[in-house]
């Protein structure tokens, strides 16, 4: 298992990598949760009642708002009613819905203040995925409800580094979609990408600036000064 890959063009050759931030924008599913089986099995329901097919619907939903797939795929529908029933299924299915390697330990060793959430779910999804997971509280939360562009537009990120009240270029964004790099470094943000959703091609595509398995890799060093070192790699025992 690779520690650490630099995406192309980074310079990065090494076995451990230094990364000096002021904040840290994290996105959720596919970073600090995982939720696949949950939301798989609800839009795969979704998209058999609609004559779609379930695999490309789950693949087409992943890392933005579920309104952005619902007006793609049904450009006729009532997208509020869809989207509220989207909503209310994904909030009562949380069978499986588990930490990643290495999120709840990062987050404890990180300030409250330094970091924040930016996902696509709505803020009563994002809720019951954090509580389901056991993950800390974040005292910084933007989601789909906050947002009138969803990733990858830059706006969630934007909104993200603007809670923590430091300027995006400042901010480290941890993404595993590529529509969320996307946002990340259209919001000027470097952005460290893992492989628990897409291919390194795809996630070097989007412009993630490193490539890593999961936040297991990633170690809080210090804080000092309003700024967060992070190591990036496999630590020996």
């Amino acid at each position: 298992m690779p520690c650490a890959k630099a995406a192309a063009g980074s310079g990065y050759h090494g076995e451990m990598i230094p990364i000096r931030c002021r904040g840290l924008l994290f996105d959720l599913d596919g970073v600090l949760v995982d939720s696949t089986p949950a939301v798989a099995r609800v839009w795969a329901v979704w998209a058999r009642e609609h004559g779609f097919e379930p695999d490309e619907v789950v693949r087409k939903g992943h890392g933005r708002p579920s309104m952005a797939t619902i007006r793609e795929l049904l450009p006729s529908a009532d997208h509020e009613a869809e989207n509220r029933e989207v909503e209310r299924r994904e909030i009562a299915d949380v069978d499986g819905v588990i930490p990643l390697p290495g999120a709840v330990e990062l987050l404890r060793a990180l300030p409250p203040e330094r970091w924040a959430i930016v996902t696509s779910c709505t803020r009563p999804l994002a809720g019951v995925r954090i509580g389901a997971a056991g993950l800390p509280k974040p005292k910084h939360l933007v989601t789909a409800t906050d947002v009138r562009r969803g990733k990858p537009d830059p706006e969630p990120y934007l909104k993200g580094a603007q809670t923590l009240g430091v300027p995006a270029a400042e901010c480290l964004v941890i993404e595993d979609a590529p529509a969320g790099i996307r946002a990340g470094k259209a919001a000027g943000a470097r952005v460290l990408a893992l492989r628990t959703t897409a291919s390194d091609a795809e996630l070097q595509e989007a412009g993630a600036d490193w490539i890593i398995n999961d936040c297991g890799a990633l170690f809080a060093d210090s804080v000092a000064n309003g700024e967060v070192l992070l190591s990036v790699g496999r630590r020996g025992k």
